[in-house]
């Protein structure tokens, strides 16, 4: 699958910019540039070192493109492993086209999305966990999910999972060993080491199934529905939440009729808040529609944020009760998940008042949305929700589907050969799931791969990478 061709793209976003950075990458990425660069010291470029920067001009014959500086990076000392060249040109649309199609006439192609980094994956110099983690880079917005990326691009997860593998295909090639001497009846894996071998990759492995599941809403931001009946101040609060008029605020009930999401960072971690529709009896279909798909957003909300109005709390005792019987239900609905309940435009209420509503409920959390009293203490509460200490002490943390899933395999191989082992089973058979077991841990460094595995993970690259 090593490609012989030279590929080019746009390694900027596209657009107006300062500049811009276009990237070509294959064995005649140096000569081609060259034919098309003039220096501007005399240079040939074809004769410079690597990692150089040359100042010069693009030509297209005798038409001067742009003023340029170009990069040169030769193999294998590069990001792809092959021979690159940077161009840094002028940020104008029209100037970038030009160039690439300049390119495109002599010699090279366009690049694939991911194509620079499968090439990286190809010439050895990244595994597949950390061509896959380039990806999770680009793509993080938040401290959190940016330092996952990060450790996971250095190989902190591979290295991992690498060890372990080699391991257990250490005692793999000798019980295939005895395989082949089974006539003989000798033993050449040590049984008693074996098992703790076993044991230690089983103890890994599940750590790390089980950090997925703080590592996936790290990666994807935790989803929190903001619920309760309509006009109570949820779409108030969710601006607060994001310091902008985000949603439409108004004292007509039903204003919001339909959810509204919007994602910010706390502490690092990010956040999707769900505004929802109030939920109350109504007539109005449209307005019904939306209360529907409230409860669809509470199904897939991490967590529950019940938002209550504290001004009309007390204006009679069923009021209360109600809310207390609307707390029980969307606990008893949704018990795994955490659900704060708040109490809203609570610089209505007196401390008599709040004496009152306590005997009535417990783990109150009380605020104003409207003037911005008590959201910061929220959102430090909502933190507590996650799990970060994996994260401080640069815990591997798995965040990637497919890695979880390979890793799900892998276990389920790895107690398969504990349990042949407690039952004296025969080396052959041990052997089969012994080899299941690294071929579910090669999958995810790319130790074992094929074409359509690696089609299906580069194909989310942005063109350029």
């Amino acid at each position: 699958m090593i490609q012989t061709d030279t590929i080019i793209a746009l390694a900027t976003p596209s657009g107006s910019g300062a500049i811009a950075i276009i990237r070509l990458s294959g064995p005649n990425a140096i000569s081609i540039a060259s034919n098309h660069f003039e220096s501007i010291s005399g240079k040939v470029l074809g004769k410079q070192k690597s990692h150089t920067i040359h100042l010069g001009y693009i030509k297209d014959g005798e038409n001067v493109l742009d003023q340029v500086l170009v990069s040169i990076f030769k193999n294998p000392n590069s990001y792809t492993g092959e021979n690159i060249i940077e161009i840094s040109c002028h940020g104008s649309p029209y100037i970038q086209q030009q160039i690439i199609q300049l390119f495109l006439r002599n010699g090279c192609r366009t690049a694939d999305a991911g194509e620079f980094t499968l090439r990286a994956f190809l010439n050895g110099k990244m595994d597949l966990s950390q061509a896959e983690a380039v990806a999770d880079l680009i793509s993080s917005d938040n401290a959190a999910s940016h330092q996952i990326a990060v450790q996971q691009m250095r190989g902190g997860f591979s290295n991992e999972i690498k060890n372990l593998r080699a391991e257990l295909l250490n005692f793999a090639s000798l019980i295939e060993l005895e395989l082949d001497f089974s006539e003989e009846d000798v033993e050449f894996a040590d049984r008693t080491q074996f098992k703790e071998l076993l044991t230690r990759i089983q103890k890994v492995l599940k750590s790390l199934i089980d950090s997925f599941a703080v590592g996936n809403v790290i990666k994807n931001g935790i989803p929190v529905a903001i619920v309760g009946e309509p006009n109570v101040g949820k779409s108030t609060l969710l601006n607060a939440f994001l310091n902008e008029e985000r949603a439409l605020v108004s004292d007509i009930a039903g204003t919001t009729r339909d959810t509204i999401e919007d994602e910010i960072a706390i502490g690092g971690i990010g956040f999707r808040f769900i505004d929802t529709a109030g939920i109350r009896e109504t007539e109005d279909v449209i307005e019904g529609m939306g209360i529907k798909r409230t409860f669809e957003k509470i199904e897939q909300a991490q967590v529950i944020l019940l938002l209550v109005d504290g001004s009309k709390l007390l204006a009679d005792d069923q009021k209360l009760k109600n809310i207390v019987l609307e707390y029980e239900k969307i606990k008893n609905q949704n018990p795994q998940k955490p659900l704060v309940l708040l109490i809203n435009k609570a610089d209505t209420l007196s401390e008599s008042d709040k004496e009152i509503i306590g005997e009535y409920l417990n783990n109150i959390n009380y605020l104003s949305a409207k003037t911005g009293e008590g959201v910061e203490e929220l959102k430090n509460s909502l933190l507590q929700f996650v799990n970060t200490g994996a994260l401080r002490n640069n815990e591997t943390i798995v965040t990637n589907t497919r890695h979880y899933n390979s890793l799900l395999k892998a276990l389920e191989e790895i107690e398969k050969v504990q349990i042949g082992m407690k039952e004296d089973l025969s080396s052959d058979l041990m052997a089969i799931d012994v080899r299941e077991a690294l071929y579910h841990l090669g999958e995810i460094t790319g130790q074992v791969t094929n074409d359509e595995l690696l089609g299906n993970i580069f194909a989310n690259f942005c063109i350029g990478k």
